[in-house]
């Protein structure tokens, strides 16, 4: 077992769950292309992307897990939100999950790039949401939350992430959920889709024990440590972040799979 290999892995873990624990996402939006292309630049073996979506399910279960802890306390999370998103994206994500096993690397790739495309289109629309409004009396479309948190559910259960990368956007744009609330809810339902996320991957087989640990203990060390520096930024500026992330995942991926 190559060291380096181990070092390279963890590194990717700690800084996508740092930058995922900032804005309240599960990671998969940075550690997905981050798997792809980092190790064989290093000369290190390439994951399929069936391999890499594997390992994304199980360290977006761990990390946000951490996350919300690191939230817990700050009174943002909203149980309603996450009562009527929850129980409706980790259907979904076990259906897309464990359907995943079915499709070719290139699908898996493609849902993906469409998946963060969509998300960075949202996230420069303007936000709606009553920044200075009572969090403890917030009210949204409860059934339209549920059907947009099924779909996210199937696509992000897909690739192996939990969905939050567009449950964010899809928050702050359509529900006019505030920022801070969407980011803390976003990480509790994100926790949700994990469960069946993880679970379609396990029993569709592509599953890597040592990849998967090594990012798990990267992930729970950094997250919770991004969440506290979440508490401490302008809601502009974790706006922004997350935006410039979307945006420069999906112009690789997309170039990846045009060439």
């Amino acid at each position: 077992m190559d060291i380096a290999w181990i070092i390279t892995l963890f590194a990717i873990g700690f800084v996508g769950s740092l930058v995922s624990g900032m804005v309240g996402i599960g990671g998969s939006i940075i550690k997905y292309p981050m798997l792809l292309y980092i190790p064989p630049a290093l000369g290190f073996a390439v994951f399929t992307a069936q391999e890499v979506s594997a390992i994304s399910a199980v360290q977006v279960f761990f990390a946000t897990l951490a996350g919300m802890f690191a939230f817990r306390k700050g009174g943002f999370i909203n149980k309603s939100l996450v009562l009527y998103m929850g129980i409706a994206i980790v259907i979904g994500s076990f259906i897309g999950g464990y359907g995943s096993k079915f499709l070719p690397d290139i699908a898996i790739n493609f849902t993906y790039a469409v998946l963060a495309l969509i998300a960075a289109v949202m996230m420069f629309l303007p936000k709606k949401g009553d920044e200075t409004a009572d969090f403890t009396k917030l009210r949204f479309n409860k059934p339209l939350a549920a059907i947009l948190a099924s779909v996210i559910g199937v696509l992000s259960g897909i690739v192996g992430a939990a969905g939050a990368f567009i449950t964010v956007p899809v928050m702050l744009v359509v529900l006019k959920i505030p920022t801070r609330v969407a980011i803390a809810s976003s990480l509790a339902i994100t926790f949700i889709s994990s469960i069946g996320s993880t679970s379609g991957k396990l029993m569709g087989g592509h599953m890597l024990l040592i990849p998967s640990i090594v990012m798990v203990v990267a992930s729970t060390i950094a997250s919770p440590i991004g969440a506290k520096f979440s508490k401490k930024l302008n809601i502009k500026v974790l706006q922004w972040i997350l935006a410039a992330l979307i945006a420069a995942t999906v112009i690789k991926i997309w170039f990846d799979l045009l060439t």
